[in-house]
């Protein structure tokens, strides 16, 4: 699966690009992840990305010329295998349809390009995703928000959709029984050595069955416990 990051902060992906999970996937062929810097899609030699917004008020809005270049330019970055697929762009918003676990897995399925624009300062120019809709992307565009609240920019809620999506991919975990959600659910407690941990004279053991052998009590202690998405 290819994902194209559009973001005024290259450096903020590509730390995160070069740990972990993410690393190993990419390193193996499973993600393709390319990082495009909106700064070389401007056309003055103050390579701006931003200007002030009509109507007065403070803060700064992401000019529309430089992202509409860049996602023209992303959009023919395409190999050949991943010619005939679905592509879906996501345009990082506060106020955009809130993204899920189960988006993640559908996005996993249903497409095999994301492109990501990571909204910053006051937001995008709002023409952006009008413009998206009626040309010839053949693109899906999305307006996504990770939670209600608001970010100083809009890298974070991209890191979120590219972890939360590529864990679905097959081979990215390793082994398919690592997604929780499709063991348990999240947020079932999980224990390891020491058995007792004590602390300020406090003795902090571990719940008795997880220790009983009995793989079906332990199974249904963790089914009670889990966190329903």
């Amino acid at each position: 699966m290819r994902f194209d990051i559009i973001t005024i902060f290259p450096e903020i992906i590509n730390a995160y690009l070069s740990e972990s999970i993410i690393k190993r996937a990419c390193e193996r062929g499973l993600l393709d992840v390319h990082v495009h810097n909106l700064r070389n899609f401007t056309d003055d030699k103050h390579r701006t990305v931003d200007d002030k917004p009509y109507g007065g008020g403070p803060g700064m809005v992401l000019k529309i010329e430089p992202i509409v270049r860049a996602v023209n330019h992303v959009k023919h970055l395409v190999s050949d295998n991943l010619s005939d697929t679905k592509c879906l762009t996501l345009i990082t918003s506060a106020d955009g349809i809130p993204f899920d676990a189960k988006q993640a897995g559908q996005f996993s399925k249903k497409y095999g390009r994301i492109i990501l624009i990571a909204g910053h300062y006051e937001g995008i120019d709002a023409r952006l995703e009008k413009i998206l809709r009626v040309t010839s992307y053949e693109l899906r565009v999305t307006p996504l928000s990770i939670g209600p609240f608001v970010l100083t920019g809009g890298e974070l809620p991209a890191l979120v959709v590219l972890d939360a999506v590529s864990r679905h991919i097959p081979g990215v975990l390793g082994k398919e029984e690592s997604l929780e959600e499709r063991r348990y659910g999240v947020g079932v407690p999980v224990y390891t050595r020491p058995e007792v941990f004590e602390y300020n004279g406090k003795k902090y053991k571990i719940p008795g069955v997880l220790k009983s052998g009995d793989h079906k009590r332990i199974e249904e202690w963790r089914r009670k416990h889990k966190t329903e998405f």
